[in-house]
C-alpha cells in the first residue's frame, strides 16, 4: 500500500473508531448531564490541540514540510486550544457570554481544521504525507475526533437552553 493509501485508511478508521466510541459511549453520557459539562468535557479534548505546534518541530516533521501549511495549522490549532480553555474556565466559573465564548471557540477550531483540510492536500502534493514525520498521527487520529466532537459541540449549543 503506498504512503498516500495508508494515510486515507488511518483517517478513515479514525473516523470509524472515534464514531463508534461516541455513539456508544460519549453521546448516551453527554445527555445524561448538563450542557455546560457536556460542552465542558468536550472542551478538554481540545485543550490538547497545542500539540499542533509540533508541526514547527524540526526533527518531528520533515525539513520538506511547507510552511505555507505548517504555520498555519500550528498556530491555528494553539489558538483554538487557548480558546477552549478559556470556554472551559468560563463555562465552570458560570460567567454571562460562557455560552458566546463556546460558540466563538467552535467556530474558530472548525474554521481552523476544515482550512487545514483543505490547504494540506494542496501544501503536501510534493513533498507528500511522509513530510508529517512524527506528526503523521495529527491529522489521522486527532484531527477525526476534533471534527466529531465540533459536531457534537454545535449540536449542543443550538438545543442549549438559555445558560
Amino acid at each position: 500500500m503506498n504512503l498516500r493509501m495508508l494515510f486515507g485508511v488511518s483517517l478513515l478508521m479514525s473516523f470509524v473508531a472515534f464514531g463508534l466510541l461516541t455513539g456508544l459511549y460519549l453521546w448516551p453520557k453527554l445527555n445524561s448531564v448538563t450542557t455546560a459539562s457536556a460542552l465542558t468535557a468536550l472542551l478538554i479534548l481540545h485543550a490538547y490541540r497545542f500539540v499542533g505546534l509540533s508541526f514547527l518541530v524540526p526533527g518531528v516533521v520533515s525539513p520538506s514540510l511547507p510552511a505555507k501549511f505548517a504555520r498555519p495549522a500550528a498556530y491555528g490549532d494553539f489558538i483554538a486550544a487557548l480558546l477552549s480553555v478559556f470556554a472551559i474556565l468560563a463555562l465552570h466559573a458560570r460567567i454571562p457570554g460562557a455560552l458566546l465564548l463556546v460558540w466563538v471557540f467552535n467556530l474558530w477550531g472548525t474554521i481552523d481544521l476544515l482550512f487545514a483540510i483543505v490547504n494540506g492536500p494542496r501544501r503536501l502534493t510534493e513533498s507528500g504525507p511522509g513530510a508529517l514525520g512524527a506528526a503523521f498521527y495529527i491529522p489521522t487520529v486527532l484531527v477525526p475526533a476534533l471534527l466529531i466532537t465540533h459536531g457534537l459541540i454545535f449540536w449542543l449549543l443550538l438545543r442549549a437552553p438559555a445558560y
